[in-house]
């Protein structure tokens, strides 16, 4: 199997890789009983001999000795970094794959991008071509950031192009966190929309996530499980529920909402994790579902949202599942589908992932159960978690749209109906090759 490298900069991002590499490890630890380093591990685990200093790694096939993570932390504070340090993931994770400052960013862009971006180029492309020698055949790099702090949005944005400057080859996917409306960082608009070039320019796919979208979530889930209803109670194991995360401390007001990002990677990833007869690479999710390169930001969402709490409730059918991961309420994004255009679509579970492409053309009738498309995908057991990635036409206006409720921004011009209209500075639709 192929391996692939995660790179978590700025607070928001170490949070979530922390949350993401939790889960993972539960969910091997869970299919892998017979304490065996096998492919679906090496994929985004290392197995190394820690009682050697070289920690010499051990090949497919033996027994598990110590996991370390394929993974590259970046935060100009030390505060998470250092909580990790501590928590109960300390051992996945070694000096050379830890750059931190003391400082931090302030909440600018500049700072993060040209000011930290410039001194620490160097060791920065150091840890990533130590994390890419660890590979046999290195797949995709995951880069984790918030686009509203200053480390995150900045110099994320500058590691993004290091990763094309560096491995032009590896596909680049990125998950964005975008504020909210209620965000007290006055400078997180701008630097949002700083960022978004830069995610125009050098990323592969993007999977844009917005805080409120995780909010409305989190309180649906809280929700469904006050019902009243027998069954109906939140699991401290569920993964709603941090259960700390591999952090120190009581259970912050975010961390639930950190645990819906990386149950977002952790069934994105189930695909390059484990074996089966459905199975894609990662990149091949960028290759079916991004027509231009400049159009590559996908509305990620997912269904059933009770299996995140662990709810006992009545099991959905795949229909009903299916509508719902078309529906706003289950997107990680607000971005209404019945006001954009479909270009082409993913849905993808834990145990089959398998690629539906649209016919471009309006929603006027609700979901897409009656559009024209491939093959669809067979039932599954009830109660398993889906995963949607959705290419709407306009997404990106939507972001833009949203950030300039928040910053007072200047407004795009008006986008035409044939699409002619350049978007974020990308090139003109009617200018693209056939």
């Amino acid at each position: 199997m192929t391996q692939s490298v995660v790179v978590q900069v700025g607070q928001c991002g170490n949070q979530v890789g922390c949350r993401f590499w939790d889960l993972a490890l539960r969910e091997h630890a869970h299919v892998n009983k017979k304490g065996l380093y096998d492919e679906a591990l090496s994929s985004f685990f290392r197995n190394v001999d820690s009682s050697k200093c070289d920690g010499e790694a051990h090949f497919v096939g033996g027994r598990i000795q110590h996991l370390k993570a394929r993974a590259v932390l970046v935060d100009m504070e030390e505060g998470v970094v250092n909580e990790i340090l501590q928590g109960p993931l300390r051992e996945m994770f070694d000096s050379t794959q830890l750059l931190t400052d003391v400082s931090g960013s302030g909440n600018n862009w500049a700072v993060g991008h040209m000011t930290y971006g410039s001194a620490y180029r160097e060791q920065i492309v150091d840890k990533l071509r130590k994390a890419a020698e660890h590979c046999d055949c290195l797949q995709c790099f995951f880069l984790i950031h918030s686009m509203g702090g200053g480390t995150g949005s900045g110099l994320g944005t500058k590691v993004l192009s290091l990763l094309e400057e560096e491995f032009p080859e590896v596909c680049r996917i990125v998950t964005s966190i975008y504020p909210s409306a209620e965000d007290d960082v006055v400078t997180s608009p701008y630097n949002s929309i700083l960022a978004m070039r830069e995610l125009t320019e050098h990323a592969d796919c993007v999977l844009p996530v917005e805080n409120q979208s995780l909010v409305d979530i989190v309180k649906k889930i809280k929700h469904m499980s006050h019902s009243g209803k027998p069954g109906t109670v939140i699991r401290r194991e569920s993964a709603i529920i941090s259960g700390q995360g591999g952090l120190i401390g009581a259970e912050k007001p975010f961390d639930a909402m950190n645990n819906i990002v990386a149950n977002l990677l952790l069934n994105i990833t189930s695909s390059a994790r484990f074996e089966g007869s459905l199975n894609m690479d990662l990149n091949e999710i960028a290759m079916n579902l991004v027509p231009f390169p400049g159009l590559h930001y996908l509305v990620p969402s997912l269904t059933p949202l009770y299996t995140l709490a662990d709810v006992s409730v009545p099991s959905r059918r795949l229909d009903q599942m299916f509508s719902d991961a078309f529906s706003k309420e289950h997107q990680l994004i607000r971005a209404d589908p019945k006001h954009s255009l479909y270009l082409a679509c993913a849905l993808m579970t834990e145990a089959f992932a398998a690629i539906c492409v649209l016919e471009p053309g309006r929603l006027e009738d609700g979901p897409v159960l009656g559009a024209s498309c491939g093959p669809l995908p067979l039932p599954v057991s009830p109660g398993q978690q889906h995963l949607c990635e959705n290419h709407l036409h306009g997404a990106e206006r939507t972001l833009h749209q949203a950030l300039q409720e928040e910053g007072s921004l200047t407004p795009l011009p008006a986008c035409r109906r044939d699409g002619a209209e350049p978007l974020l500075g990308g090139p003109q639709l009617s200018q693209l090759p056939d």
